[in-house]
C-alpha cells in the first residue's frame, strides 16, 4: 500500500475550503491501492498527525481548539485557534495533544510516501510547501514552486499574462503601505479616486492579490469615493466604523457585526489590531475583547472613527475593469505524454453578480452548465486558451483557470489555480466526470501525473521512480482482478424541497462504497410525483452535475455534446487506463422490478417524500428487497411530525405545545387560530411545514403580520414566491420554501429556570442480538450552535458552516456531563424505540438541565433518513464510537440485510 499524506487545514482565510477538501480525498482514495494519513496544518503551521475521527467533523473550529482550552464566551462566537489568550509554542503542542501528534517537519518521509495537498491561500499554494517537500524529497501533487508562486500572484499574473499576449482588461494595483500611509483619509485620496475610475471606468472589480473562494472581492457599478473606500478596505481586510454607526445598531446587531467581522470568510478575522489614528492597540484576539472594546471607546454622540485591520492581512490590492460575458471555469490535466488537455469548460450562472462563498459551496444556489452553453467553435477556443496559459506559467499536472467570454468571441481569462477546492460539488470532480471518471479514479490519475512529475524534475529521483513502478503495478493489478463485490443501487434526488440534500447525501454514500474493496455502487435518480416513482440509473457525468435539477434536466435530454465527445477521444489514454469502458452509458430507465433483479440492496438516500414517507420501503418490501432505514410504518409515522409528537406525548416523553393549521381552516377559521396562537402559544413562536426537514421554511414567527407573510407563501398557488411576502420574511436567494397545504405552530421552546439550556442533535444505530432482538447503539449527541434564530441549511449541512460540539457541554465537570448524557440517551432510545425506528435515525431535541439530577428532554422532530452529506454531525457522533463514515454505511447495511434474512 502507497503512503498518501493527505496535508490539509492551514492558516489562510481558505481553511475550512481547504479541511472539507481533504475530508474528500481521504474518503475517496481507492481503498486497494493507498492508505491514507490525515496530516492536518493547524492554525501556528504546524504538522499533525491527525486523529482520523476528527476529519468528519463539520469544521475546523468543531475540534480545534478543543473546548477545554476554550474561553468563557457568553455570545458563543466561535473561535480559531489563534484567538486563544495563551499560543506559545507550549500551549501549541498541549492543544495538539488533544487532537493527535505533533510532527516535526523532518519526520513526514517515515509516516508518508506522497503528498496530496489540499492547502489554500498563502503557504499553501504559493510555493512555500511545494518548496519545504522538495527539500524532504516527498513527491506531492500538482505544480511545483515556481509555477505554484505565480498561480497565488493575482498582480504577477496579470502582468505576464499581458506580455504573453492574453486578453486583459485595464487593471492597476494598490499597495498596502501605500494606501494607509498615504491616500486612505488624506488629501490625497480623491485625486487618486479619480485617476482609478478615469483608468479603470465602470464597473469595476476590487480584489485582494491573494485570496480565493471569491474572498475580498467588491463589484462597484458606479463607485462613489465612500464604495470605492470600503471596498479597498475589505481587500486589504479592514474595516471603518464611527462611533455613530456603532451606537445605531441595538444590542444584538452589535453581537453580529463582531460575529460577522470575525469570520474568516465575510469579516476580516482575527486577530486584529485597532487604528484609533492618533495611536493603535495591536493583537485583540477574541470576539468578547472586541466588543467590550468598541463599547467602552466608541461612545454615543461622539465624532469618533477607528480602522479595524486583520493581523492577517493583505500586502496589495487589484482593480480591474468588469468584464461583460459568460463566466467559465476549466479544469486543465496533463496527459502521460505532458500535454496540456482542457477539460469541459463550465458555465456558472449564479443569481447575483458575485460567485460568492455561499453560492460556490451551497448545491442549488448557483447553476454549473458543462460543457459552457456556446457553439462548438468558441468552446475550443476557450480551451486552447487554457491550454495555452497551462504552458505560459508553466504549470503542470493540472489547473483550474477561470474566464470570462463575451458575445463577440473575445476570451479574458483570470485566476489561473494551480490547486482547485475538492469538495464533492468542485469543478475538480464535476469536469473529470464529464470524460467518465469518477472522483476515485480522477485523485489516482493526479497521484500518478503527479509522481511523473516528479520524476522528470527531481535530481534524485531512484526513490520517485520506485515508487511510480510500484503504483502502475497496482492500477494494472486493479484492472484486471475479477469483482465479486455486493451490488448497491443509491437511490438519490425525489421531488421534494430536500431534494439537492438529498442528491449530496446520495453522492457522499456512493463515493464511499465505490471507493470500498466490499461494495459496487450505481447511482439511481428518483424523480416523478407521489403517483408515480421513475427511477434512472445514471453514469457519472450525471451524478456530479450541479443539483437535482440539473440531474432530471440531463436524464430528460441527455446526449454527449460534441465537444466534450472530442475531449473524450484526446483523453482516450487516460479514461482506459483509469476508468470503466460503461462510465457514461446513457441513463437507463428501471422499474422496481429491474432494482430487485439487478441489486443485492438498496441504500435509499432520500429525504423528505418519497423516502422518508415509507412509499418506497412499501415497493422494496413488496419484492424482498433489503433497505436501510425503518420500514414503511415507522417512516410514515416520523415524516408527520405532528403525529410523531403526539406519539411522544402520549407515551410520557415532552414535546412542544403544538397544532396544525390547514389551509381551509386558514381561510375560514383565521381569527380563532390566532385567538389560539395568543392564548397557548405565544409569540414568538416557530412555524414549519408538517412533512418537510432540512430546515426548509422553518421560522421563529414574531408577529402577527410575519404569520400572515408565512402563510400567504406556504399556501400560494404557483411554485414561483411571491415577492412581498418572501421579502418581509427575508427569504435568500434560491432558498427553497415548499408549498403546502398545511403547517405545523408550535411553541417557542425556551430555558425557563434551567441553569444550562442548548440545543442538540443525536443518532443512533441498531442492530440484533443474539435472541434476533433489536438493540440501541445511541450515540454521544451533538450541541448545535445556530448563528440565527434557527440551524440553517448551510449550518446543517455545508463544510464549514456553523459549529457542533460533540459530544454536547451539558455540564463543566465531566462527572456531571457525563450523567447527564446517559440520561439524555436514554431517553432519545425511548422516542426511537416508541416510534419503531430501525437502522438508524437522527433525532432533535432541546436540553434543559436545572441540576445534574434534573434534565428534560424536548423533542424536535426524528428522521428515520437522516443527512449523510460529508459535513452532516452524525459523522461526527459515528467517530466517537469508532466507526469511520463507510463502516457506519456498511453497518447499516448489515442490518438490513438482517432483517430480510
Amino acid at each position: 500500500m502507497i503512503k498518501i499524506g493527505i496535508v490539509f487545514g492551514g492558516f489562510s482565510k481558505e481553511r475550512e475550503i481547504s479541511f472539507a477538501g481533504g475530508r474528500t480525498v481521504y474518503d475517496n482514495l481507492n481503498k486497494s491501492i493507498f492508505e491514507a494519513v490525515p496530516i492536518f496544518v493547524d492554525s501556528f503551521g504546524n504538522f499533525v498527525l491527525l486523529d482520523w475521527q476528527y476529519i468528519y467533523k463539520g469544521s475546523i473550529r468543531d475540534f480545534y481548539p478543543p473546548v477545554e482550552f476554550l474561553q468563557e464566551s457568553p455570545n458563543e462566537f466561535q473561535l480559531y485557534a489563534e484567538c486563544l489568550e495563551n499560543t506559545d509554542k507550549q500551549k501549541q503542542l498541549e492543544i495538539i495533544s488533544k487532537i493527535g501528534k505533533h510532527i516535526p517537519p523532518h519526520d513526514l518521509n517515515t509516516l508518508i510516501d506522497f503528498a496530496f495537498l489540499c492547502l489554500h491561500g498563502p503557504f499553501g499554494e504559493d510555493g512555500k510547501i511545494q518548496g519545504l517537500f522538495d527539500y524532504l524529497k516527498i513527491p506531492y501533487s500538482g505544480s511545483g514552486v515556481l509555477p505554484s508562486a505565480i498561480g497565488i500572484d493575482k498582480v504577477v499574473q496579470k502582468k505576464l499574462m499581458k506580455n504573453a499576449g492574453f486578453n486583459s482588461p485595464d487593471f492597476t494595483t494598490i499597495k498596502r503601505n501605500d494606501w494607509f500611509n498615504n491616500i486612505y483619509n488624506t488629501t490625497n485620496f480623491k485625486t487618486v479616486f479619480e485617476e482609478i475610475k478615469n483608468t479603470i471606468g465602470s464597473p469595476m472589480v476590487l480584489k485582494s492579490a491573494s485570496q480565493g473562494s471569491s474572498i475580498g472581492i467588491s463589484i462597484l457599478k458606479s463607485a462613489t469615493e465612500q464604495e470605492f473606500m470600503n471596498a479597498v478596505n475589505k481587500s486589504f481586510f479592514a474595516k471603518e466604523l464611527s462611533a455613530s454607526e456603532w451606537n445605531s445598531f441595538s444590542e444584538i446587531q452589535k453581537v453580529e457585526f463582531v460575529r460577522t467581522l470575525s469570520d474568516i470568510r465575510e469579516g476580516i478575522g482575527m486577530p486584529l489590531s485597532i487604528n484609533l489614528f492618533d495611536s493603535r492597540v495591536e493583537g485583540i484576539k477574541h470576539p468578547e475583547e472586541l466588543l467590550t472594546f468598541l463599547n467602552l471607546n466608541l461612545k454615543p454622540n461622539s465624532d469618533k472613527k477607528i480602522l479595524l485591520e486583520s493581523l492577517d492581512a493583505e500586502d496589495e490590492v487589484l482593480i480591474e475593469g468588469f468584464i461583460e460575458g459568460k463566466e467559465f471555469s476549466c479544469i486543465v490535466v496533463q496527459n502521460e505524454n505532458n500535454k496540456a488537455i482542457a477539460l469541459p469548460p463550465t458555465e456558472i450562472k449564479k443569481g447575483k453578480e458575485l460567485f460568492d462563498y455561499r453560492s460556490k459551496y451551497l448545491p442549488g444556489l448557483a447553476r454549473k452548465i458543462t460543457p459552457i452553453d456556446l457553439p462548438i467553435e468558441q468552446i475550443n477556443t476557450i480551451r486552447k486558451e487554457c491550454e495555452h496559459l497551462f504552458d505560459a506559467l508553466q504549470f503542470n499536472v493540472y489547473a483550474r483557470i477561470d474566464g470570462f467570454i463575451q458575445s463577440d468571441g473575445k476570451v479574458f481569462l483570470n485566476d489561473p489555480n494551480t490547486t482547485s477546492g475538492m469538495m464533492p460539488s468542485s469543478f475538480f470532480f464535476h469536469q473529470a466526470a464529464e470524460i467518465g471518471l469518477n472522483p476515485s479514479q480522477f485523485l489516482t490519475f493526479i497521484i500518478r501525473t503527479s509522481l511523473s512529475q516528479r520524476c522528470q524534475h527531481s535530481k534524485n529521483n531512484n526513490k520517485y521512480f520506485a515508487l511510480l513502478n510500484n503504483l502502475d503495478n497496482a492500477i494494472q493489478a486493479q484492472k484486471e482482478e475479477k469483482s465479486n463485490k455486493i451490488k448497491v443501487a443509491v437511490f438519490l434526488g425525489g421531488y421534494s424541497s430536500e431534494r439537492h440534500i438529498s442528491v449530496e447525501s446520495g453522492r457522499n454514500i456512493y463515493e464511499k462504497l465505490a471507493s470500498s474493496t466490499k461494495y459496487e455502487a450505481t447511482p439511481v435518480f428518483l424523480t416523478g410525483n407521489d403517483n408515480e416513482h421513475l427511477l434512472y440509473q445514471i453514469p457519472i457525468n450525471v451524478l456530479l452535475k450541479d443539483n437535482a435539477d440539473d440531474i432530471k434536466e440531463k436524464i430528460e435530454h441527455y446526449a454527449i455534446h460534441p465537444a466534450v465527445e472530442q475531449i473524450i477521444s484526446e483523453c482516450k489514454s487516460i479514461t482506459e487506463k483509469y476508468s470503466d469502458a460503461n462510465s457514461l452509458q446513457k441513463p437507463k430507465q428501471l422499474n422496481y422490478n429491474d432494482i430487485s433483479n439487478q441489486f443485492n440492496a438498496v441504500f435509499i438516500a432520500l429525504h423528505g417524500r418519497p423516502g422518508e414517507d415509507g412509499a418506497v420501503q412499501e415497493k422494496l418490501d413488496a419484492l424482498n428487497v433489503p433497505y436501510n432505514g425503518s420500514d414503511k410504518i415507522s417512516s410514515a409515522i416520523t415524516i408527520n411530525k405532528f403525529e410523531t409528537n403526539e406519539i411522544l406525548s402520549k407515551n410520557g416523553l415532552l414535546v412542544a405545545k403544538h397544532r396544525v393549521i390547514k389551509e381551509d381552516e386558514w381561510l375560514n377559521n383565521q381569527t380563532e387560530i390566532l385567538s389560539y396562537i395568543e392564548k397557548e402559544l405565544h409569540y414568538p413562536f416557530i412555524a414549519k411545514p408538517v412533512d418537510d426537514g432540512c430546515s426548509s421554511a422553518v421560522r421563529k414567527v414574531k408577529t402577527k403580520e410575519e404569520l400572515m407573510a408565512f402563510a400567504e407563501l406556504i399556501f400560494r398557488k404557483s411554485e414561483e414566491l411571491i415577492a412581498a411576502p418572501a421579502e418581509f420574511l427575508h427569504i435568500k436567494p434560491k432558498e427553497e420554501f415548499p408549498r403546502k397545504r398545511e403547517f405545523l405552530v408550535e411553541e417557542l421552546i425556551s430555558r425557563k429556570e434551567a441553569t444550562h439550556f442548548i440545543e442538540i442533535t443525536g443518532g443512533m444505530l441498531t442492530r440484533k442480538n443474539a435472541k434476533g432482538e433489536i438493540e440501541y447503539e445511541v450515540f454521544e449527541a451533538s450541541e448545535a450552535l445556530s448563528e440565527g434564530e434557527v440551524l440553517s441549511l448551510e449550518e446543517k449541512f455545508l463544510a464549514g458552516q456553523g459549529q457542533n460540539i460533540t459530544p454536547a457541554r451539558y455540564a463543566k465537570k465531566d462527572d456531571d456531563r457525563q450523567k447527564i448524557s446517559d440520561y439524555v440517551k436514554i431517553q432519545l432510545g425511548k422516542a426511537a424505540k416508541v416510534l419503531n425506528v430501525q437502522g438508524y435515525c437522527r433525532i432533535d431535541a432541546f436540553v434543559r438541565v436545572y441540576n445534574p439530577d434534573k434534565v428534560e428532554v424536548v423533542f424536535i422532530e426524528v428522521n428515520s433518513l437522516p443527512g449523510m452529506t460529508p459535513a452532516t454531525c452524525i459523522f461526527h457522533q459515528t467517530a466517537l464510537q469508532g466507526y469511520k463514515p463507510y463502516d457506519f454505511i456498511d453497518n447499516i447495511l448489515q442490518f438490513a440485510f438482517s432483517k430480510k434474512a
